[in-house]
């Protein structure tokens, strides 16, 4: 498909497991130690999300895990096993607090940041944690990862020369897809500005190696390979002001990515919603962070700190949501 098959598959996709193992009732809250709300709903999405639970309950990665000092799988295992096996009503987040400064270096406990960010350090040290002791990788098999088959899929760019109509595609991976929405009202509408060819021209022109020339081109991004687990960022934070976006963008319970592929399938591509991350105040780095999430009992609840209560999925899709998490 225009990308190199990878020489080595590092966890075979057919052990990722998407439906829940056990089926018990949620976990334990968390407590605050600080402006820790942004680290407390990023690690409830991640402790709900399916095949991650599932791989991670197993204890299999510690039990073949030969890295010495931080090893962010390790971490996440301690934690999710603390949290979805403790009898309660909330625990300290300690096991991730005392390596925050190994996931991300300018991470300060005491201080408040942007959970999108933490949330990709995260995966990040995640995946660091799976391709440690293997220097010499292609790219396409740093792609085979346990982390990369749950989160990861890819992009195509194609740009097509208006001239002479020859095609140039490349493709990029990604771990989540962050969403402009000041132009839109609803994840589908965000999804279609997401795919829309964008016009290349002017000083902007696009130089075709076929015709030897600045040329008027089209660019189009599309989703070329999809995501067992689609995480969406919907950008409400201004990159230059720090201003928020709070207006309403609505979000279905099931999104069917099939209209945004590079080819479309020939059924549709339905993804189930299992966490919505919120963000209250106005800035990314102020104001309190909490999050809705699908446990393995099918049932939905807030996930506010320490304090985890029952709800419903019309409350879950009526929030001004920040982070939303699909599962196939």
């Amino acid at each position: 498909e225009g990308m190199a098959p990878p020489q080595r598959i590092l966890f075979p996709p057919e052990k990722i497991c998407m439906a829940w193992q056990q089926r018990q009732r949620p976990g334990a809250g968390l407590h605050n130690l600080g402006n820790t709300c942004f680290l407390n709903s990023v690690l409830q999405c991640l402790t709900y999300t399916p095949p991650l639970a599932n791989y991670l309950l197993s204890r299999e990665h510690s039990q073949s895990c030969h890295q010495e000092g931080f090893c962010m799988m390790c971490v996440m295992e301690a934690h999710v096993n603390k949290v979805l096996h403790s009898s309660a009503s909330a625990i300290q987040p300690s096991t991730v607090i005392n390596v925050l400064t190994r996931i991300g270096e300018h991470f300060q406990l005491g201080m408040q940041e942007d959970a999108h960010e933490f949330l990709r350090y995260t995966v990040d040290a995640m995946q660091r944690a799976r391709l440690s002791g293997s220097s010499d990788l292609d790219i396409s098999s740093q792609a085979t990862t346990i982390v990369h088959q749950i989160f990861g899929g890819s992009l195509r760019s194609r740009v097509t020369c208006l001239s002479c109509k020859a095609i140039s595609d490349t493709y990029e991976a990604f771990l989540d897809i962050p969403l402009d929405i000041k132009a839109a009202s609803s994840l589908n509408e965000a999804l279609e500005d997401f795919v829309k060819p964008e016009q290349l021209d002017g000083e902007n022109g696009y130089k075709c190696s076929k015709c030897e020339q600045l040329a008027t081109a089209s660019k189009r991004l599309t989703i070329h390979r999809s995501s067992n687990v689609l995480t969406v960022c919907l950008k409400r934070f201004d990159a230059f002001s720090g201003r928020k976006i709070s207006k309403v963008v609505q979000y279905p319970e099931y999104l069917d990515l099939g209209t945004y592929m590079s080819q479309a399938p020939g059924e549709p591509l339905l993804y189930s919603l299992y966490a919505v991350l919120v963000h209250e105040g106005y800035g990314c780095q102020r104001g309190h962070y909490y999050c809705f999430v699908k446990a393995s009992d099918g049932r939905w609840y807030k996930m506010n700190d320490a304090s985890v209560g029952l709800c419903d999925i019309k409350t879950v899709l009526c929030q001004r949501a920040y982070l939303l998490f699909y599962a196939r």
